[in-house]
This record gives structure tokens, C-alpha cells and sequence, in this order.
């Protein structure tokens, strides 16, 4: 195998990066489950689970479904963002199952945040 140029490896890196973003990649939407010690020990298998099957039943291919490590709110765990395009975050705590369901229904289809279940709506970053 050859090996790769610098050139190279930053063209693979930035068709990696337009991938996951919204805005340049194939996704209108990005569901990230927050999947650290303590979002697992307090199950987050079971959301990132919920979010799958609720995205075949769907049959969408433009939203993603992916994990992240801890959000650093262990007692609001487990917790998952969901980011739709043209929209803010919203950051889900306290999640089940059943509530996912209704996040996906009503957030990721309908396009209307489930305000009861947010911690938050926006991002944390600056800037």
C-alpha cells in the first residue's frame, strides 16, 4: 500500500468533516447520544437503541445517529442532542425510551423541539 501524502490525508479528512455537517454534508439532521461511563451505567444503550429503531421505522436516510463521550451532566443522564438543520441544538436529558419515541415523532419528524424534556436549547459553545 502506498503511503498517503499530507495533501491526500487533508483532502480525506475534510470529505470526513462534510460528511457530519449538516450544512455541507448529505444529513438534514444529527442526533448525538451522549454515551460516557455515566450515560451508559445509566442507560444510554437503550437510547441510542430507540433512536436506531425508531429511524428504520422511519425509512429517512437523512438523519444521523451517532454517539459522543460525556456531556459532563452525569445526573441528567442519559442525555442526547439533536441538531436539525437551520435550527439550534437541543439537548434531551433525563431520556427513556418512551420519550425518545416522542422526541423523534414530534422533534426530528415534526420539526418542533419537545420543550419539556430539554435542558436546553442552543448551543454552549462562544461565538
Amino acid at each position: 500500500m502506498a503511503k498517503l501524502t499530507l495533501d491526500e490525508l487533508r483532502r480525506r479528512r475534510e470529505q470526513a468533516r462534510k460528511s457530519i455537517y449538516l450544512r455541507d454534508g448529505e444529513f438534514r439532521g444529527k442526533v448525538i447520544v451522549h454515551m460516557g461511563t455515566c450515560g451508559i451505567a445509566a442507560g444510554a444503550r437503550a437510547i441510542v437503541a430507540t433512536f436506531l429503531e425508531e429511524l428504520e421505522k422511519s425509512g429517512r436516510t437523512d438523519i444521523l445517529v451517532t454517539t459522543s463521550g460525556c456531556a459532563g451532566l452525569c445526573s441528567k443522564e442519559p442525555m442526547a442532542t439533536v441538531e436539525m438543520l437551520d435550527s439550534p441544538p437541543v439537548k434531551y436529558v433525563l431520556l427513556t425510551p418512551e420519550k425518545v419515541r416522542r422526541i423523534f415523532a414530534e422533534h426530528i419528524l415534526g420539526g418542533v423541539a419537545v420543550a419539556e424534556y430539554a435542558l436546553g436549547i442552543g448551543s454552549e459553545r462562544a461565538g
